[in-house]
């Protein structure tokens, strides 16, 4: 009998949907740590993901096809190999869009209306009404990377009456997008942002990519937030720019170093709000995710190709 591993904790509920699907596969769950040796090389597909699990899945002896990995983000899984063995990799790409929308907005609406600097005063018990108090409506939104985290974020910063300016690697247009530019426009599209967001995947093309170069093409006193990787900033470039006054302030949810270290000079910014890579829970993850997996299971059954978020190696996404 076939084998599906799941690497997640699974409802009664969705281990019934996965064999209404599959009834001829052999459904085991658990930790990869806590499976007996061997067990998810002999698995046809893998739910959920881990690195200690590399070795054992690319292995002469592995009968993995298929990966359905947990997250959105490939860049720590090993591509290559993957691709050598000819094993299908399918992502969470989607489940995110609700939640990275809402976590983006909340860093543009505390920093707006100052609710970063409120907090403080409130937990010292002080009452203090300095400070500059700005609108989101008729600023400029751009949205580098847009995706379907790009596009329902661009959706909800026109319901706040702002203009979305949106870069995407193919500058194919969307329609919650005012004007779209390709990647390699980037810097004329920083050049209009009130606010940047980044949403952009890890890849050696966006490894590094806001250097200080990148900061100096935006607006003056614009405010950078960042949801897609950490990698992808320069994070000295970023300190300079905000100690400068180039950028006004930043919302952050990825960094280079994760956890990002406790002397850190991006803790005591008080322009800087940081949250510990979390804009993507939510307590409707996991069924979102069970929504693409057995979709793609329905056709993997049949013998057709994956219909979602199937990763191509040659893109790394």
């Amino acid at each position: 009998m076939k084998k599906i591993v799941a690497l997640h904790e699974l409802t009664t509920e969705q281990m019934k949907k996965i064999n209404d699907i599959a009834p001829d596969y052999e459904l085991i769950m658990g930790k990869y740590k806590e499976l007996p040796s061997g067990t998810l090389a002999q698995a046809d597909i893998v739910l959920g993901w881990t690195s200690a699990a590399t070795e054992e899945a690319l292995g002469d002896n592995s009968q993995v096809r298929w990966i359905q990995i947990w997250s959105a983000g490939v860049d720590r899984m090993p591509l290559k190999e993957l691709n050598q063995k000819n094993i299908a990799l399918t992502n969470a790409s989607g489940v995110h869009a609700i939640p990275i929308t809402e976590q983006i907005f909340s860093m543009l609406l505390a920093y707006t209306r100052n609710l970063h600097h409120a907090i403080r005063q409130q937990s010292q018990s002080r009452w203090d009404r300095s400070g500059t108090f700005r609108e989101l409506f008729g600023a400029t939104a751009v949205i580098v990377g847009v995706g379907q985290i790009g596009s329902a974020t661009a959706k909800a910063a026109k319901a706040f009456g702002m203009k979305t300016v949106g870069v995407r690697k193919s500058g194919k247009p969307d329609p919650n997008i005012d004007i779209m530019y390709s990647l390699d426009e980037l810097d004329k599209a920083l050049a209009e942002g009130d606010f940047v967001i980044n949403i952009l995947p890890l890849t050696d093309e966006t490894k590094g990519l806001y250097d200080r170069e990148r900061f100096e093409a935006m607006k003056d006193g614009a405010f950078f937030i960042n949801m897609g990787r950490g990698p992808s900033v320069n994070t000295e470039a970023l300190v300079e720019a905000l100690t400068s006054g180039k950028l006004a302030g930043a919302g952050l949810d990825v960094f280079e170093q994760e956890p990002l270290p406790s002397d850190h000079p991006l803790w005591k910014m008080d322009n800087v709000i940081i949250t510990p890579h979390t804009a993507g829970d939510t307590i409707h993850y996991a069924e979102r995710v069970l929504e693409i997996f057995l979709e793609n299971l329905k056709a993997y059954r049949q013998g057709k190709p994956l219909p979602r978020n199937v990763i191509d190696y040659e893109k790394a996404y």
